[in-house]
C-alpha cells in the first residue's frame, strides 16, 4: 500500500551557511531576539495561567485562589508537555522561526536528510532563587533517537546569567556519539537528585549567558549543566525538543 505523502510547511530559511556549520561542528547555537518581548510576556502569563488550572487537565492540579503570580511560581518546578493543553504553549512549538531554524540544523550532519522535523515533548522550567541546577548530561540518554538528531530549543523566557544558573557547554562534545556514563554527583547543595555525566575534559566548557527572547539550540549528545540559582530572580525556560522526522 502506498502511503501518502504528509504535507510539507514552508518555514523561513533564518541562518547563514556560517551559523548551520558552526551548530555541526560545536552542537549548540545561540540565536538572540528570536521571541520578541510581548511573546515572552505571552509565555510568562500562560505559564501562571497553567499553574492557575486554566486548563482542563487533571494531572495540574489549580493553586489556591487569592495567591499572587509570583507566590503561584513559588508551587511550580516544572510542567511537562504544556503544549498538550495549551494553545499558547503550542504555538511555540510551531512558531515559523524555530521551525524554519530546526529545518536547516536539527539533522544536518545526515547526508540524506531532506529537513522534516518533529517535536518530541515541551516542558517548561521555573527556576527559583536558591534552587539546585543539574549536573553534567546528554539529552540523548533520556530520548534517544538512534540518529543523533535529538536537539532542544531553550527559549529563555528570563535574562540567564552566572548568577541566576545559565546553562553551560561544552562546545564540540556531541561530535564522538558517545554517551557518556552517569553517577551519583554527591552535591545535592549545587545539583538536583538527577546523575552526573563523567569521564571527559570539563576544562573546555563554556556559560551561555543571553538575554530573554534568545533560543539556544543543542545537540542530545552534547554535554550541558547548570548551577544553582543564587540570584533573587527566577529564570524560566520553555525548552522543547525535537528530532529528524525520520527517528525511530
Amino acid at each position: 500500500m502506498a502511503i501518502a505523502e504528509t504535507e510539507r510547511i514552508a518555514v523561513p530559511s533564518i541562518l547563514s551557511e556560517e551559523q548551520v556549520r558552526f551548530f555541526v561542528e560545536q552542537g549548540y547555537l545561540v540565536v538572540p531576539d528570536l521571541i520578541p518581548p510581548d511573546g515572552v510576556e505571552e509565555i510568562k502569563q500562560d505559564l501562571v495561567k497553567l499553574a492557575r488550572g486554566g486548563y482542563p487537565c487533571e494531572s495540574l492540579q489549580p493553586v489556591p485562589e487569592g495567591l499572587s503570580d509570583t507566590e503561584v511560581l513559588e508551587r511550580i518546578l516544572c510542567i511537562h508537555q504544556p503544549h498538550y493543553v495549551s494553545p499558547i504553549m503550542e504555538k511555540y512549538v510551531r512558531h515559523p522561526k524555530i521551525c524554519g531554524i530546526l529545518s536547516q540544523i536539527t539533522a544536518a550532519h545526515l547526508p540524506w536528510w531532506d529537513g522534516s522535523v518533529k517535536c518530541m515533548q515541551s516542558m517548561v522550567f521555573v527556576k527559583p532563587p536558591q534552587f539546585q541546577g543539574q549536573a553534567w548530561h546528554q539529552d540523548e540518554i533520556y530520548i534517544p533517537t538512534r540518529d543523533r538528531s535529538l536537539i532542544g530549543a531553550w527559549i529563555a523566557l528570563d535574562d540567564a546569567t552566572l548568577e541566576n544558573g545559565c546553562l553551560w557547554v561544552v562546545p564540540g562534545s556531541h561530535r564522538k556519539g558517545y554517551l557518556h556514563p552517569q553517577r551519583a554527583h554527591g552535591n545535592p547543595d549545587e545539583f538536583d537528585f538527577a546523575a552526573e555525566s563523567y569521564g571527559f575534559d570539563e576544562s573546555e566548557a563554556v556559560p551561555v549567558e543571553v538575554k530573554s527572547g534568545t533560543l539556544v539550540f543543542f545537540n542530545g549528545y552534547l554535554l550541558h549543566r547548570s548551577f544553582k540559582n543564587r540570584s533573587e530572580i527566577y529564570r524560566r525556560v520553555l525548552v522543547n525538543h525535537y528530532c529528524n522526522a525520520w527517528s525511530l
